[in-house]
């Protein structure tokens, strides 16, 4: 596990809405987030759920030229942290991302690790709380997860 995980808006939101937020807990013990992702996230954060300043509000700037500011802000954060992995969903700020060398995982992939560690039964479910929402989920990667997961 890696010494420090940092989350953006969007994996928290969708996590919440499936009834699975607390998996990051399980799974991370702590995961820090911006001020500007935790008011994109929008409700009051569960204790474990860290907000860390970002020491170079230049370097989120730059990154807000072509990201939104949740994502530019956890970009920034996760490149003052060694070591690190960020949890990004949107492809965009994936690209970004990996661009500048950091470890990413997306929500599919905590879910992925949360079945693996024994902390949920089935993917499946989840996966179909996922679609019910506006989380865009194609029925080939949904499969593909599936399948990962051995179900």
């Amino acid at each position: 596990m890696p010494p420090v995980v940092i989350a953006d808006a969007s994996c928290l939101i969708l996590l919440q809405n499936i009834g699975a937020l607390d998996l990051l807990r399980q799974l991370f013990g702590q995961v820090m987030v911006t001020d500007v992702v935790a008011k994109e996230y929008g409700l009051p954060l569960p204790a474990w759920l860290r907000v860390t300043a970002v020491q170079n509000p230049r370097q989120v700037q730059l990154l807000a030229l072509t990201l939104d500011r949740g994502e530019a802000s956890a970009i920034a954060l996760a490149l003052e942290q060694p070591d690190s992995l960020l949890i990004i969903d949107e492809r965009r700020g994936r690209a970004v991302a990996q661009q500048l060398q950091l470890d990413t995982t997306g929500t599919l992939g905590i879910l992925l690790r949360a079945k693996q560690k024994g902390h949920v039964a089935a993917l499946r479910p989840l996966l179909e709380a996922i679609a019910a929402t506006n989380f865009r989920l194609s029925a080939a990667l949904m499969q593909t997860v599936l399948k990962q997961a051995g179900e």
